[in-house]
């Protein structure tokens, strides 16, 4: 007689008393499908394209709107109080704004005498040195030399170029990590 193996477990180890387990199956009986009326299903369709089209519609309205920027935004209290804010214009008698037209005037006046003072003090130093230049090329050619040279402690100045090293052939210059904080808007 043939023996087909089952699948089993066994408890206990003597050969008289076996309990035998099979795997438990995890399943439920299918639930029966309800039948729906055609008219009913084609309702929902309609509905469904008619959300879709009306989302369409507004995201093309939207996509001319431009992003708002926050910065630029006025504060709805500011745009509240903008009566107790608003200053009434100052009426201008005819002798204040001639007053302010000629005190603009005097002043103009005045920064050009300033700075015609200045050009003349430079052209004034500049004829007393070189006039001292030429006394002193008369008297010494040596000394002369040595005062047209440039004294470095009077102005300190350093510089380094940039090195001169040959560039690394097949280098791939990384693009960097930042991380992106804008806002997204959909």
């Amino acid at each position: 007689m043939w023996t087909i193996p089952v699948l089993s477990r066994t408890i206990h180890t003597s050969t008289g008393l076996l309990f035998r387990c099979t795997p438990a199956l995890c399943a439920e009986p299918l639930k029966k499908k309800k039948k729906l009326d055609p008219q009913i299903i084609k309702q929902r369709e309609e509905r469904k394209r008619k959300r879709l089209e009306k989302q369409i519609r507004r995201l093309e309205k939207n996509a001319r709107q431009l992003k708002p920027i926050e910065e630029l935004e006025t504060p709805m209290e500011l745009i509240d109080e903008q009566g107790k804010r608003r200053r009434a214009k100052a009426s201008l008698t005819p002798e204040l704004i001639e007053g302010r037209a000629l005190l603009e005037k005097q002043w103009a006046k005045y920064k050009m005498q300033e700075k015609l003072a200045d050009y003349q003090l430079f052209d004034r130093i500049m004829a007393a040195q070189t006039k001292a230049l030429n006394e002193l090329k008369l008297e010494s050619e040596e000394l002369y030399q040595q005062a047209i040279q440039p004294d470095p402690a009077l102005v300190p100045f350093g510089a380094e170029g940039p090195v001169a090293t040959p560039p690394i052939k097949n280098y791939e210059q990384p693009d960097g990590e930042y991380i992106d904080v804008s806002k997204k808007w959909e």
